[in-house]
């Protein structure tokens, strides 16, 4: 077997699963979990129609690159989101069996082995960061993302000698799981930054379609090399996915988008793996990505959440104000995120993810995950409701 497989950490759900494993929920309280960041709301019916009335092309091999009028779609909708110049829809995009796969392959095809090969993660991260750089046979570089960096990586911090190493940059905004939106101009710095030192930026846009304030969606990497005129969106790639916008996790359909002389040999890579994505999945993402009526209810129904577990929360627990995501990171009172973990689960029946299980210890030890809680306000707003009401009465009881 791989020797770099015995470097993985466990998943923080099976973490979780062992720091729950010997205790006992309150049996006259339904459990609500508040853990996985799997949406609870309606998938977009119309793309479940379009699965069943092309079911039938399940007999048909789909080509690595997918459908024209898919990858069509794709270029059209991030060239409206993201206010671009254009993009090409048979070099720049690049369908893809949602985020998370393409984030791990994506690593694997893009280090040079034959050189020191870092990649730069937030901290604390999306785990599959980390995995897949591992298995990459890379080291990853901590960036810590605390309240005094407005929970944004520091890249100023960056010693020269590591930036030399430093073939990939992940960036994740809206952030898994602080929330926090990177700004064009942090974009533009970083973008200058890989033009000096010569890395990629792969930017996780994932969760960039769910923003509270409907006037002020999130930027994105692309937004930020088109303001500098770079239509060929050199040494930058982002990674967008149907599974939040749409609440469609199950569909496993996503894109990459960006600099062609990276999309490529990525693509090439992709042939040999064997990923491409089915037919009828194709015409049912065509059929997600062309309409936003959807998009707009889903997120007005998580601005409802997110302001009732505000007005729950907001006099017992000290969190960033929410931005985007469908996340909330409380820091928790005296805080031990396990221990309170725990007692939720046990008192409350309740169950959230600490902190710290998300992120990884500094050069001084200091785990910035540490003393938090990752909240995913996905059910629906009645359970929701009802476990921030149960998370203030736990505190409130001492």
């Amino acid at each position: 077997m791989n020797s770099d497989l015995s470097a993985l950490h466990p998943y923080p759900f099976e973490k979780l699963a062992a720091l729950k494993a010997e205790l006992t929920p309150r049996s006259d309280l339904a459990h609500i979990p508040l853990t996985i960041g799997e949406p609870q709301h309606a998938p977009y019916p119309a793309a479940l129609e379009a699965l069943v009335k092309h079911q039938l092309e399940m007999a048909r091999y789909p080509a690595t690159n997918g459908l024209p009028a898919f990858r069509e779609t794709l270029a059209q909708w991030a060239t409206g989101r993201f206010k671009l110049p254009g993009l090409d829809a048979e070099r720049q995009v690049l369908p893809v069996n949602g985020t998370r796969e393409a984030i791990f392959a994506f690593v694997q095809a893009a280090l040079d082995r034959t050189r020191p090969a870092k990649v730069a993660v937030p901290n604390p991260f999306y785990q599959i960061y980390e995995g897949a750089t591992l298995l990459a046979g890379g080291e990853p570089v901590y960036l810590n993302c605390t309240a005094e960096n407005g929970f944004r990586p520091n890249f100023a911090a960056i010693s020269p000698d590591t930036w030399r190493d430093v073939q990939i940059v992940f960036i994740c905004s809206p952030g898994n799981p602080t929330g926090a939106v990177t700004p064009l101009s942090e974009f533009k710095q970083l973008i200058a930054l890989a033009d000096e030192h010569d890395f990629i930026i792969a930017s996780d846009e994932c969760y960039s379609e769910l923003y509270l304030d409907e006037s002020a969606p999130p930027p994105g990497l692309l937004q930020a090399c088109a303001e500098l005129g770079r239509d060929d969106y050199r040494r930058c790639v982002v990674f967008h996915s149907l599974s939040k916008r749409s609440n469609l996790p199950g569909l496993r359909s996503g894109f990459v988008a960006g600099d062609a002389d990276i999309l490529t040999p990525f693509k090439r890579y992709r042939t040999y793996h064997g990923c491409a994505m089915s037919l009828p999945v194709q015409h049912a993402s065509i059929a997600a990505w062309q309409d936003e009526t959807h998009v707009r209810a889903n997120r007005d129904a998580y601005r409802e959440k997110f302001s009732a577990v505000v007005d729950v929360l907001a006099p017992v627990m000290d969190f960033p104000t929410p931005e985007a995501s469908f996340y909330l990171w409380p820091a928790v009172p005296g805080g031990d995120d396990i221990t309170f973990t725990q007692r939720l689960y046990t008192d409350q029946s309740v169950s959230v993810l600490p902190g710290s299980l998300m992120g990884r210890p500094d050069s001084q030890g200091i785990n910035p995950g540490a003393g938090r809680l990752r909240l995913a306000l996905v059910a629906e707003l009645a359970p929701t409701l009802e476990a921030a009401q149960r998370i203030r009465r736990l505190i409130e009881r001492g």
